[in-house]
């Protein structure tokens, strides 16, 4: 397995959350610099990085690119809990093992189902659950309580001044508030650094997009 080097927080013992900042950011794609271009339609498979990955070829690296926004907030929250944090296609290719990605016969890529991730994450003594229905507001009780959230909500969450079609679709990790009560989050597909890490919404934008739910990762 391998393992990311730089993604645990310092002080941060082992199966506590940690402070979550920027020193264990990770996006879906290795290059994060590069994040603007493949939403503009760049083809991944021409990511300098994608070795790092842990994909088999370059080939397979971009199909699941897209994909892969639940993997990189599993693996930050791995860092916040002070945990080895696997690469992206070797905590993928667990994962899916248990159910939380299936490949349809046409090609299409199903995932991230929480159950899966769930039953990972548990098999390893760290709490979680799925959380369902729950709604935006109750987010700060979790956060209160020490927990870490993986949030359902749609991609447009990186531009703010636009109206989602819809909530949900892309998962983000939403880690605390700040001193405006405004939520905290990585966006693992931010397209500036002001979107990616460390991003911050008030709660009636982040609910906008917020399909209220997603799995709670408690202390």
């Amino acid at each position: 397995m391998t393992v990311s080097e730089g993604l645990r927080p310092s002080g941060s013992p082992a199966g506590t959350p940690g402070s979550c900042t920027s020193d264990f950011y990770v996006a879906q794609w290795e290059s994060e610099e590069l994040v603007p271009e493949f939403l503009a339609g760049r083809d991944a498979a021409t990511d300098p990085n994608w070795a790092a990955s842990g994909a088999e070829s370059a080939a397979e690296y971009a199909r699941w690119a897209h994909h892969l926004c639940g993997v990189a907030c599993l693996r930050m929250a791995l860092a916040a809990l002070g945990r080895p944090v696997p690469s992206v296609h070797a905590l993928r290719r667990e994962v899916q093992a248990l159910g939380a990605y299936v490949e349809e016969a046409d090609g299409v890529i199903r995932g991230l189902i929480y159950q899966g991730a769930v039953e990972w994450l548990t098999a390893r003594g760290i709490p979680a659950r799925i959380a369902l229905d729950e709604p935006t507001a109750d987010i700060p009780a979790k956060l209160a309580a020490g927990a870490l959230y993986i949030a359902s909500v749609h991609a447009t969450i990186r531009t703010p001044d636009v109206t989602p079609p819809h909530r949900g679709g892309h998962l983000v990790l939403v880690f605390g508030q700040d001193g405006e009560g405004r939520l905290r989050f990585h966006n693992p597909s931010g397209h500036t650094e002001a979107t990616r890490r460390d991003a911050r919404l008030p709660l009636a934008d982040f609910a906008r997009y917020h399909a209220e739910r997603g799995i709670v990762i408690a202390p």
